[in-house]
């Protein structure tokens, strides 16, 4: 009996982990839900800002659920608006179906500069 209730759980498990998006799709969602998070002081959202350095998103072993960590900077170490942006960041996980869990890592090196802008930033900042 406890054969077929293992059985039975493994591929309801199974089940679960195949209707969730991979990594891969999850980090395209994230960079959805980051181009809408704008810096307060600029007209350009954080990701064509340049912000955004790396995303790892993995499945927990236990949850089953994807976590995300984000590592990115600031466009100055003194930014007044650090806080909200890390917040909004870490907000995702409660907007995006799937997604347990965000870590925001702030990095200042390499420091953030106009070259890590896309060309649609600078172009909304009068740079090109």
């Amino acid at each position: 009996m406890s054969t077929e209730i293992n059985e039975k759980m493994a591929a309801e498990r199974q089940k679960f982990i195949d209707s969730q998006p991979t990594d891969e799709e999850m980090v395209e969602k994230i960079i959805g839900h980051l181009k809408e998070i704008y810096d307060p002081e600029l007209p350009v959202n954080i990701y064509d800002l340049g912000l955004i350095y790396n995303i790892d998103v993995w499945t927990d072993e236990v949850s089953m659920m994807k976590k995300a960590k984000i590592t990115m900077t600031l466009t100055s170490a003194t930014c007044s608006f650090s806080q909200v942006i890390i917040d909004l960041v870490k907000s995702i996980a409660a907007r995006q179906e799937g997604l347990e869990d965000i870590d925001v890592e702030i990095v200042f090196d390499p420091p953030w500069g106009q070259d890590s802008m896309t060309d649609d930033a600078k172009l909304a900042m009068g740079l090109l």
